[in-house]
């Protein structure tokens, strides 16, 4: 009998420990390095969640925005309002996402920044202006540390993916730039972390923070939704917009989720921890 190599005890070890994080109920965390895993690069954790993130939102906007503002389903900027019956544009389910997992994970910072942002909070400035300056020329992620504030950051480019961001974005009354184009760059998924490196457990847990974060923040909209007057309330249930007058629950989201990006994490988390 053949004896598995190096790799595929790392592997088997990585599958059980996302299995655990990802999939079921985790248990109490640990200090970080605790059960002494491999120390990653933080850059490589940072893209890692990126594209996590970046998947979610796409199929937010894809399935959720999209195919429910053809059903009559609205999606503004006030959303959070009473009496607006709306949901929230993708920017601000990230940021909703965003506020969620800073309260879990503080030592990690996301932020959706621009040149021409819509709201002058999101507006990049010093160091970080400088650098989206290239990331918007060569629309390629930068990472780099800032050593002020002890912080390894990524940007990474956030493209006008679809004709409703563009449509949006030019028409909005406190827009700097009415002139947005498909594909164009209109800003930079901003990562942070505190420090360079960090414990292979630490990036199992971040991921599933941000999985549960997302999944928190869509749960944010269902709220609001049973709030919505009956006539303009869609069923929600098992069947997405696509389907008709729907929002999937919960749970439907969050499988959907997990289809969709696991398979791509796990590849990455293998990538990460392999020699």
């Amino acid at each position: 009998m053949m004896r598995p190599g190096k790799s595929t005890l790392v592997g088997g070890a990585v599958f059980v420990l996302l299995a655990i994080y990802l999939f079921v109920s985790a248990p109490p965390e640990l200090p970080d390095g605790a059960a002494g895993g491999k120390m990653v690069r933080a850059e490589t954790v940072l893209a890692l969640l990126d594209a996590e993130n970046a998947a979610i939102r796409s199929l937010y906007t894809r399935e959720i925005v999209g195919e429910g503002s053809k059903q009559g389903l609205a999606f503004k900027e006030d959303w959070k309002k009473d009496g607006v019956a709306a949901g929230p544009l993708p920017a601000l389910l990230l940021r909703e996402t965003s506020n969620r997992l800073q309260m879990q994970a503080p030592d990690i910072g996301l932020f959706l920044g621009s040149d021409f942002p819509l709201v002058k909070e999101n507006l990049f400035k010093g160091e970080q202006a400088a650098h989206y300056q290239e990331v918007k020329k060569t629309l390629r992620p930068k990472v780099f540390f800032d050593a002020a504030l002890g912080r390894t950051t990524a940007m990474f480019p956030d493209r006008a993916s679809s004709q409703a961001c563009v449509t949006c974005h030019n028409q909005h009354p406190d827009t700097p730039k009415k002139d947005w184009v498909l594909n164009e760059p209109m800003g930079a998924t901003t990562w942070s972390y505190a420090g360079k490196q960090m414990p292979s457990e630490t990036m199992l847990r971040m991921v599933r923070q941000l999985r549960g974060s997302a999944v928190e923040a869509y749960g944010s909209y269902l709220q609001k939704v049973a709030r919505f007057p009956a006539e303009a309330r869609p069923a929600v249930g098992d069947k997405w917009p696509r389907d008709g007058f729907f929002l999937p629950d919960l749970e439907t989201f969050r499988k959907a989720v997990e289809a969709q990006n696991s398979a791509r994490t796990l590849n990455g988390l293998l990538a990460a921890v392999e020699p």
